[in-house]
């Protein structure tokens, strides 16, 4: 049997395997295909000892799952990804090592895939999409160049308006968004007047962060959570917007402060900090998710970038200044053709420079948002913003600011 011929069988039997796990769990998956998590349901172990493949050698495994992992680059295709780390433990350890981060590889696979930065050289085009009814957001991966498509369901939010201040949920799953909710992964908080925000973080973005208003222990799922394993929130990124007080004509001016950023991280050879796993407190009642189950007590969040340094200075962001067109009479910005309509809340950012030399990195769009429909808007970025954060900075564009405009 050729090596393209195991490859074929094995989709089909990993795909077997998947749908009859996906019958006894029906309950923890989502009731929209286009609001299905980045994730796979758990393999039955009975099912997997009947399939030809539980024996097979591991250097053939190993060339089998990278040919998988190289051909099926893009969605929905790499659910067969998903679907051979969910298969058993070796599997799953064997398919870790092979996945790479997104920024090495420029693909999101898994949910941690979510809090992970992206690529260095590239932006991952994504959308949201309102709805105003419910005060829901919903994020997508583009599947294609055009906005046509209905694209991969990556997070959603949901508004909450508090007498003080405001918060925006945020969630994997789109059919449960509470703070209570195993899928919960943190928030975005604004003051009364909506020109300042915090992001909160679930789950620490690097060592000997401090949480904020956390408890030692908490229910999640029903489950109590061991006080070994953080779960609160960890303030990962501030967002001011200017005051318009004179009241001009003109487009919001922003900042966001990067705390879980160091300023290096844009330079060559600069790093970021990077979660691995989600805590073994949400696995726990995150039955839905194998690739991060284990037996073993260990928790292996990080693997690069603590901001070890107290001196270093956290990555600062600000808005990238539109030029002003005559004969449009309008502020302008290059987006490269993925924003078509004009708008307060279009923005891109760029890396403010320390010490007022800016560089060739400081000319790089990190993140970018815009509007191209009533309720639709892109939303790109790249290397060292996260998925989660990007989506988080965007949804405060989205909040009122009387005092802004």
């Amino acid at each position: 049997m050729s090596l393209k011929s195991i490859i074929q069988d094995m989709k089909g039997e990993i795909g077997n395997i998947s749908r009859k796990g996906f019958e006894m769990k029906r309950g923890y998956g989502l009731r929209s295909r286009s609001h299905r998590v980045v994730q796979d349901i758990s393999v039955p172990v009975d099912a997997l000892k009947q399939s030809c493949w539980a024996n097979m050698p591991q250097e053939l495994l190993r060339d089998v799952l990278m040919r998988i992992e190289e051909s099926e680059g893009a969605w929905p295709p790499r659910r067969h990804v998903v679907a051979c780390a969910g298969v058993c433990r070796s599997w799953r350890e064997m398919t870790k090592e092979i996945v790479k981060t997104p920024e090495l590889s420029g693909k999101l696979t898994f949910p941690i895939s979510l809090k992970q930065p992206g690529p260095r050289d590239s932006l991952f085009q994504c959308f949201i999409k309102r709805n105003r009814t419910t005060q829901t957001y919903h994020l997508y991966l583009g599947l294609t160049q055009a906005l046509t498509d209905n694209g991969k369901f990556l997070l959603a939010a949901r508004k909450c308006r508090r007498p003080t201040c405001t918060d925006y949920i945020i969630s994997l799953n789109a059919d449960d968004m509470s703070k209570g909710s195993s899928t919960y992964i943190g928030k975005l908080r604004s003051n009364f007047l909506g020109t300042k925000f915090t992001i909160y973080d679930a789950q620490p973005p690097h060592a000997g962060v401090t949480v904020t208003k956390s408890r030692s222990t908490r229910l999640v799922g029903l489950k109590q959570v061991s006080p070994r394993i953080p779960a609160g929130n960890y303030p990962v990124a501030h967002i001011s917007y200017e005051l318009n007080v004179l009241g001009s004509r003109g487009p919001r001016r922003m900042q966001v402060v990067m705390d879980a950023i160091p300023a290096s991280a844009i330079e060559p050879g600069g790093v970021a900090p990077t979660q691995t796993e989600f805590p073994l407190s949400n696995v726990d009642s995150f039955p839905s998710l194998p690739f991060f189950r284990s037996k073993s007590t260990r928790t292996e969040t990080f693997h690069s970038g603590p901001l070890t340094n107290p001196k270093e200075g956290s990555l600062v962001l600000k808005n990238k200044a539109p030029r002003w067109h005559e004969q449009l009479q309008c502020w302008c910005l290059n987006f490269r053709g993925r924003v078509t309509v004009a708008s307060v809340k279009n923005f891109q950012l760029v890396a403010a420079p320390e010490n007022g030399s800016a560089g060739q990195e400081h000319e790089k769009v990190l993140l970018q948002f815009g509007k191209v429909g009533k309720d639709l808007f892109t939303m790109d970025y790249q290397y060292p913003i996260s998925a989660f954060q990007a989506f988080a900075i965007c949804l405060s564009s989205f909040d009122t600011k009387i005092a802004c405009e």
